[in-house]
């Protein structure tokens, strides 16, 4: 059984001879007529030192370079000392005008925030963006918002809270 599989490997051998003359010719007629090319390479600017004057300079290792800057409160901010309505408590999305009444001349919404209405009129205040009500109509409450900018500056945000219509 050995003596078999090493006629057969030896044949096996035999069969990959060394003659590659073909592909060797096809390799030297392929190559004539390949030509490499390269780049040039980009022209390299000359490097330009530039002066620094230590003494003039601000020192770099100063606390007041490395601390943030604290920002004063800036005017047109909301009241922070006013007592807090329960709308407050709520963002002016989770919100729902239900309604609006008039009583005595005045007119009146009807909010609902989760499962309790509220009855609130201009000036009230309603979200979490200290927004005041500022007009109400027969489909709509308009709010003015205060939010904050990224630079600490109190901006005014015009909001609606559109009368939601009965689901049938």
């Amino acid at each position: 059984m050995k003596r078999l599989l090493i006629i057969i490997f030896a044949l096996l051998l035999g069969g990959c001879s060394s003659d590659q003359g073909d592909i060797e010719a096809w390799m030297h007629e392929q190559e004539k007529g390949m030509a490499g090319s390269v780049k040039p390479l980009p022209e390299m600017k000359p490097y330009v030192a530039a002066k620094y004057d230590v003494a003039s300079g601000s020192d770099p290792f100063q606390a007041s370079r490395i601390e943030p800057e604290t920002k004063t409160a800036s005017r047109g901010g909301p009241d922070l000392d006013r007592r807090r309505e329960p709308l407050e408590a709520f963002p002016l999305e989770s919100l729902q005008l239900v309604g609006v009444m008039t009583q005595n001349k005045k007119v009146h919404a009807l909010v609902r925030a989760d499962k309790n209405l509220y009855q609130i009129r201009v000036g009230n205040y309603m979200g979490q963006n200290f927004g005041l009500v500022t007009a109400i109509s027969d489909s709509e409450i308009t709010v003015k918002e205060l939010v904050e900018d990224l630079n600490g500056d109190w901006v005014e945000r015009n909001s609606k809270l559109q009368l939601q219509e009965a689901k049938k």
